[in-house]
Formats: C-alpha cells, sequence, structure tokens
C-alpha cells in the first residue's frame, strides 16, 4: 500500500492489484457507515482508491497503513441480471482466443458471476471482475469510432456494458435493452461498485431469431 497526496484534502491509495483496492474501498465504506472514518467521498479505480474531503490526509494515511483489511466478501443481497441478446461482431474472434465456439463462449460468459470493480470511463460504465485470467481477451487492434448503446463488450480482465454511443475498443459479444444510466432514476446509474452482476441470455449463438 502506498498513500500519496492529492491536493489538500484528498489521499489516494494505491494497492498491488484490483482485489486488494475492492477489498480495501468495501472496508472504508463499513467504516465510513459506522461514523469511524471520516472522509466525504471513496472512490475506488482499477488498483486504487481516493478518499476526498479528508481532515488530516497524513493521520489518516497513518491510519490506513495499520487498518486491517479483510478479503472480499459478496455484498448481500440478489444479483443484478442484465438480459442480453449475445450477437456481437466480436463475439467469434473472443470465442476462438478462448479456444471454444461461439454458443459455448457465450454461455461459459452467461455462467460467470461478475461484480462491479468501479466505474468510469462514462456515467453508468461499470467495469466488471470475475472472469478467470485465461479468459483475459485483448482490445481491438482498431478502435470503433461508434460502439452502439448497450454492447456488451470484453478488454483485459473486464466485462462492460456501454451506457450510451461511444467510441471504444472493447470487444463487442452481445447487446441489451436495459439503461445503464437514467437521470431520473435514482440511483442513476444500475450499476454501482460491490455489486454483484449476472448475465442472462436472451438467445444465445444457434438459437432461432
Amino acid at each position: 500500500m502506498r498513500c500519496l497526496p492529492a491536493g489538500e484534502s484528498a489521499l489516494l491509495v494505491e494497492l498491488a492489484d484490483g482485489e486488494r483496492a475492492e477489498a480495501l474501498h468495501a472496508e472504508l465504506l463499513r467504516r465510513r457507515a459506522t461514523g469511524e472514518l471520516r472522509v466525504v467521498e471513496i472512490v475506488p479505480a482499477a488498483r486504487t482508491v481516493l478518499l476526498d474531503g479528508v481532515e488530516n490526509p497524513r493521520q489518516l494515511a497513518a491510519w490506513l497503513r495499520e487498518l486491517p483489511v479483510p478479503p472480499l466478501e459478496a455484498r448481500a443481497g440478489g444479483a443484478v441480471e442484465i438480459p442480453v441478446v449475445y450477437d456481437g461482431p466480436d463475439l467469434a474472434e473472443v470465442a476462438a482466443h478462448w479456444g471454444l465456439g461461439a454458443r459455448e463462449a457465450a454461455l461459459a460468459h452467461a455462467a460467470t458471476e461478475f461484480r462491479v470493480a468501479f466505474c468510469g470511463f462514462a456515467p453508468g460504465f461499470a467495469y466488471l471482475t470475475g472472469l478467470p485470467q485465461n479468459r483475459s481477451v485483448p482490445r481491438r487492434a482498431t478502435p470503433r469510432t461508434a460502439v452502439p448503446k448497450g454492447s456488451l463488450a470484453l478488454a483485459g480482465p473486464y466485462t462492460g456494458v456501454y451506457p450510451r454511443s461511444s467510441p471504444g475498443g472493447w470487444q463487442l459479444i452481445g447487446t441489451t435493452d436495459l439503461e445503464m444510466w437514467d437521470a431520473d432514476r435514482s440511483p442513476a446509474a444500475l450499476l454501482t461498485p460491490g455489486a454483484r452482476v449476472r448475465f442472462v441470455p436472451r438467445r444465445l449463438p444457434g438459437d432461432a431469431p
């Protein structure tokens, strides 16, 4: 763990990997809820956690270095289910990378339970972990100038759903009609850090349209 000052009232904590960052984030949320930790914002990322609105960053850094962080536990409650048609233009390429057929790859993806590690890139975009290391896939060599809203995509160890049309270099394996971001909903983001997520196939490769 490395604690770096970020301005006058924030602290950036660097961890060795994403799993440790998720565990620290969960533990900090728990301690803030009990009143033990006083901080305005706790923002997770791939291998960091940013704490903003800190009264004494140096004192907090010392406290963090002594903080026992238990292993990450699944959040209580049911998983968010996202209906998906596995019809993405890169599904065959991803399946070949995994050494599977397209239908088997879609089934393997749908059988995985994911967890939101952090959010970013665009409002409502969540980075989901859960795929085993050997299912990591590279980004496309040439990014698309416009990825359709609702595209289910993979890149590196992450799965995500594009909440709106935007440029992107992730591998597209399916689509969903579910709204990832709705400014009139509370919370606006369907997926928040720590949430469990399952993708439910509405149609698989080989099924009748």
